[in-house]
């Protein structure tokens, strides 16, 4: 758990650096037209940044900082719905999807056993 929590901030203090540093840089690579207003796109580079000061608080502690992970793994399920929504109105391209790999659906598993781990291993209190 603490090695899956420490990769995943890593990666995510990587992309939000560059998705922050380097705003059009994506969408150069994959031919779409760049954003009028970069800022907005920055700012989703932020929260993935700080996304990943969460994971790798949370993997000294997993089972005590599972909500940490659970709003993670729930941004990763989210994400690619809101994608399939968008392209299923034609309001986003396709290519949009490459961000999804890497971003959420290879974490679905190793963060799903970590909450699993946590649902069966964690003594539940109220206090």
């Amino acid at each position: 758990m603490k090695r899956t929590l420490q990769i995943a901030a890593i990666y995510n203090l990587v992309w939000g650096a560059w998705v922050v540093l380097f705003p059009h840089h994506f969408f150069d690579l994959v031919g779409l037209e760049r954003l009028n207003l970069p800022m907005i796109w920055q700012g989703v580079g932020m929260i993935v940044g700080v996304y990943g000061l969460g994971y790798w608080w949370a993997s000294y502690h997993p089972l005590k900082h599972w909500p940490v992970i659970t709003v993670g793994f729930l941004g990763k399920i989210f994400g690619p719905i809101g994608f399939v929504m968008n392209y299923a109105q034609g309001l986003v391209p396709f290519d949009f999807f490459y961000t999804l790999i890497f971003n959420d659906l290879i974490w679905w598993i190793p963060f799903g056993n970590i909450l699993w781990k946590v649902h069966t291993q964690q003594k539940w209190k109220l206090n």
